[in-house]
């Protein structure tokens, strides 16, 4: 049983799949220990979350394109994050090793047992109730140099251009177009994740999942509905993008709105 005094374990999820955050979060609703404050669908985003937020508990799927969940724990080694405790979830049980590799609590399969998870649940109430923490990696990795230097495909040409010149990028059905000052096309990239991963994150960010944007070339914040936001860009034509519910947070932080 779980005694009151103890505060609820602040959980976030990250699954690519949105319908699997669901279910997780339906089925972690029978758990009052539980306090679910978010849900994140990629690797990049499971990063600053974890910064931000700083959850007691992730439940992290495995496999997602771009920055999978084993990458997530290595770019918050990188960037000497103070790491929660980490269920890996996954449809696949070849993933044992790295989880013990990568000090996980646990590891679930998919689907996800209600009774398996019970266990997962008493596991991470009485290491956070006892103060346990994972244990530093003892070779932590060495962070990958940022990209300064960007391939733009246009009219059958191929373009080298700096990495600062890129306005925004942004994906649409499986392609994805780069507007910079001088030039715009395609990138040779195959999501807006693993473009994200090769650039500076203090500089692109991720503001919405179907774009990647320069801060330096925000040339507006235009107020828009229910709270939230849009950025209009310095480009030619001058672009609006939304902001994500998610990621307004961080905008008002980020310009102290």
């Amino acid at each position: 049983m779980v005694r009151r005094e103890s505060r609820p374990i602040r959980t976030l999820l990250v699954d690519d799949e949105r319908l699997a955050c669901d279910e997780l979060s339906y089925l972690l609703n029978d758990f009052p220990e539980i306090e679910v404050i978010g849900a994140v669908h990629n690797g990049l985003d499971a990063v600053r979350a974890i910064e931000e937020e700083r959850p007691d508990l992730v439940f992290l799927d495995v496999q997602m394109p771009g920055l999978n969940g084993l990458g997530v724990i290595r770019k918050l080694q990188e960037k000497g994050v103070a790491l929660p405790h980490f269920v890996l979830a996954t449809a696949y049980d070849h993933y044992a090793v790295d989880a013990f590799r990568f000090e996980a609590m646990d590891y679930l399969l998919k689907p996800i047992d209600k009774e398996r998870l019970r266990l997962t649940v008493d596991r991470a109430r009485r290491a956070i109730l006892e103060g346990a923490k994972p244990a530093p990696q003892p070779e932590p990795a060495v962070p990958r140099p940022h990209r300064t230097k960007l391939l733009v495909k246009s009219h059958n040409r191929n373009f080298i251009i700096d990495a600062s010149d890129m306005i925004y990028a942004t994906i649409q059905d499986g392609l994805i177009t780069i507007v910079a000052t001088n030039i715009e096309g395609q990138s040779n990239y195959r999501t807006i994740e693993e473009l994200q991963s090769n650039l500076d994150p203090e500089v692109f960010w991720r503001v919405h999942r179907s774009y990647l944007v320069n801060i330096n070339r925000i040339k507006e914040v235009i107020p828009w509905f229910k709270s939230s936001y849009q950025l209009r860009m310095d480009d030619k034509r001058q672009t609006e993008i939304p902001v994500s519910r998610f990621q307004t947070k961080r905008l008002r932080s980020l310009l102290k709105l």
